[in-house]
């Protein structure tokens, strides 16, 4: 399971799913709701079993950390993290912004991450030590120095409002005080516009692994930095994460610490 023989062949998966998803349309009685605002249907469950059965393929010993379900973790850290459709609700509603996110973490450390949008037909790509790419092109982080010139993405929890107006507050001084802030309605296309500079932050709570996994380590490779709300490296399995050009991380570290 080397990554770097992995990653064109999980590319070249990735697109060939993407172009399937784009071929598909989904009536409005084929909708199915996993929880408050949490919708699925047979375009995540049939793209998903469409990639972990190549996955499986290509690295029988690794497991599965997927959203829909299919297959099994590996307790021994070595797994598939997936994400079949990251912005169900867009794609459902005919707004071009979602894409597919895979990851492969060995022994708990993330190694490999692509991140496919098929609307655009961009794939970003990045291996642990090699750097991040989109469509085979090297990418890096802004180089925007201060909060007040930075374009932020964010999103809102569908189900867990536990948090709901220490958020709300956040939001309200974050947007005074940068160029804007961007609500796109996928976590991981969010992280990959960080990664190529298109965005200065991202941040969210209320996220799942398979949300972040590819995303995490595609702004880590371009030198960003990817923080959870406590200023902590491990944003993986935590329900928080800010991911920054890594220049304007403590500014908004420290924003985020006055409501969390």
């Amino acid at each position: 399971m080397e990554p770097n023989q992995l990653v064109s062949q999980v590319e070249e998966l990735c697109v060939e799913v993407g172009k399937w998803m784009l071929e598909q349309r989904v009536s409005p009685e084929a909708i199915e709701t996993k929880s408050l605002n949490n919708f699925v249907s047979f375009v995540d469950k049939t793209a998903e079993e469409k990639l972990v059965n190549i996955l499986h393929d290509l690295a029988p010993k690794a497991g599965f950390i997927a959203e829909e379900g299919t297959g099994t973790p590996n307790k021994n850290g070595c797994n598939w993290i997936i994400d079949p459709l990251d912005g169900t609700t867009n794609f459902l509603h005919g707004i071009p912004v979602f894409c597919i996110s895979i990851a492969l973490e060995i022994n708990h450390e993330l190694v490999l991450g692509v991140i496919h949008d098929p609307n655009r037909n961009e794939t970003y790509s990045a291996v642990k030590k090699g750097g991040s790419k989109c469509n085979g092109h090297p990418i890096s982080v802004s180089k925007t120095l201060q909060l007040e010139d930075a374009l932020l993405a964010t999103g809102f929890p569908y189900d867990d409002f536990g948090k709901q107006e220490e958020y709300l507050k956040l939001l309200g001084e974050i947007t005074k005080r940068t160029r804007g802030v961007r609500r796109l309605g996928s976590a991981a296309l969010d992280l990959a516009y960080v990664a190529c500079g298109r965005c200065d932050l991202f941040y969210e709570y209320a996220l799942n692994p398979w949300d972040v996994a590819a995303g995490i380590l595609l702004v880590r490779e371009a030198g960003g930095s990817v923080s959870n709300f406590a200023g902590e490296d491990d944003a993986l399995f935590g329900d928080h994460i800010l991911a920054s050009n890594t220049h304007t991380h403590p500014e908004m570290l420290e924003a985020i610490q006055r409501y969390f």
